[in-house]
């Protein structure tokens, strides 16, 4: 199995993301890793998706592809630990709103892998505490 990876060189402190683009078809071959753009004020960022995760993977293409997390925040950013976004109500947010909290009313059951661990930039679904460990349907983090 792939260790899901991103290869980024970024300084920790990014302070908005302008949203990923992609030129996947909304069609997933399922014989091809999936690349993501997130362009950031701060640089870029190339993710991998693979196929050993199927339902996040394609989830995440979707909202990819409908363009849902472009003008996004990275919301939450904890120095050597992770940089999290994905929160719908970060668009346009004023300053000192607490985020973190908006979602796209579902969830995608988990997906563990044996072989996949967290470490230095893998792409991972936030989850909130639940019995299932069912993931957000659309906010990420990126472990540092």
């Amino acid at each position: 199995m792939k260790k899901i990876s991103i290869l980024f060189s970024i300084i920790c402190l990014i302070s908005a993301c302008k949203g990923p683009q992609t030129v996947t078809k909304p069609k997933v071959d399922e014989n091809i890793e999936h690349e993501v753009l997130i362009s950031t004020d701060m640089g870029d960022m190339v993710v991998k998706l693979y196929n050993s995760t199927p339902q996040h993977r394609d989830n995440f293409l979707k909202l990819v592809n409908q363009k849902f997390y472009d003008s996004l925040l990275f919301h939450r950013v904890i120095q050597n630990f992770m940089i999290q976004g994905g929160d719908p109500e970060s668009k346009n947010a004023a300053p000192g709103v607490m985020l973190g909290n908006g979602d796209v009313g579902y969830t995608i059951p988990a997906e563990f892998v044996d072989s996949l661990f967290h470490k230095k930039g893998s792409l991972c679904a936030a989850r909130t505490e639940n019995p299932t460990k069912a993931s957000s349907g659309c906010q990420f983090y990126i472990v540092q």
